[in-house]
This record gives structure tokens, C-alpha cells and sequence, in this order.
């Protein structure tokens, strides 16, 4: 970790700076949690069977992007979210990203080769959830959805998509 610190995020940000580009720190929420380590961790459910999972990204100077999706986490769901974060970018990106199999895949590599403007993803050390400031969203996400121990009520939907009470 403290190479790290003191030799790749430098190097990372002095890059970026040099190209006049971006770099944004990406991560994707899914129903899964971090325990401590040597510990399974234990999650509540409900038994409800609905479920999303999420994409986003966070830059250096704050903006967000996010996508919301209902299929399994995939390299194909990355190089999808890749499109659209590469619509909003006139600019070299660079994007951290954790150790997740899609990231590192061959669709993704090949995405990133056929547009110039995404760099190669860079990843911080294996669990270091800290270096990461999109792990805080996701956690704060995580902890602000309602109690799963609770069976979640849904509006019902009117002809027009309207909620009903």
C-alpha cells in the first residue's frame, strides 16, 4: 500500500495532469458486503427475490456518474458503462478500478484499445477498499437502503406510472 502512495497514485495523477485529462475511480454495488477479514460476514434478508446492482464512477474533482442495471455484474455490463461514461468526456480519462475479473478481461482491454480516449484501467493493491472513494458511496448506498430485515413495500403503479398510495 505504500507503494501506492508514494510511487503509482503519483504517477497516475502527474499523467493525467500532463494530458489534461480525468481520472475517476470506479466500483459496482452489488448485493455483496465485506466482513472482516477471516470472518464470513452475515446479511439479513428478507426473502424478497428483487434485486439491482450499480455502476458508478467518482472523479477527483467530485462528479458522479452512475448506471443502474439488473443482470449479474459482466465485462459486457463494464464496457456498456464505458460507453456512456466516454460520452461525457471530451478528454483523456483514467480509471482506478478494483481487481474484479471484468475489469481485467478481454473485452475490456479490447474496448479500452478501439477508444483512444480511455486509458488502461489502473488497480490499486488487492483489498484496499480505503483507496478507493467510490467504496465510500457504495457503502454509504448500502447503508441508507431500508432494513432488509423488513419486507420492502412497493407503491403500486397507476395506469399512467404514477405511484398510488
Amino acid at each position: 500500500m505504500t507503494r501506492w502512495h508514494q510511487e503509482t497514485w503519483p504517477k497516475i495523477r502527474a499523467r493525467a495532469r500532463a494530458e489534461g485529462g480525468e481520472i475517476l475511480f470506479a466500483d459496482q454495488v452489488a448485493g455483496r458486503t465485506r466482513g472482516e477479514m477471516g470472518k464470513t460476514p452475515v446479511v439479513l434478508r428478507s426473502g424478497n427475490r428483487f434485486s439491482v446492482n450499480a455502476m458508478s464512477a467518482i472523479s477527483t474533482k467530485g462528479r458522479m456518474h452512475f448506471m443502474v442495471f439488473a443482470e449479474s455484474f459482466t465485462a459486457e455490463v463494464m464496457c456498456r458503462f464505458l460507453e456512456r461514461l466516454a460520452g461525457h468526456f471530451g478528454r483523456e480519462v483514467r480509471l482506478v478500478v478494483d481487481g474484479h475479473s471484468a475489469h481485467r478481461s478481454r473485452t475490456v482491454r479490447d474496448w479500452l484499445a478501439a477508444h483512444p480516449r480511455a486509458k488502461e484501467p489502473h488497480f490499486p493493491p488487492p483489498y484496499s477498499p480505503e483507496l478507493n472513494p467510490d467504496e465510500l458511496v457504495n457503502a454509504d448506498l448500502k447503508h441508507s437502503l431500508p432494513d432488509s430485515t423488513e419486507p420492502a413495500t412497493r407503491p403500486k403503479l397507476t395506469a399512467l406510472g404514477t405511484a398510488a398510495a
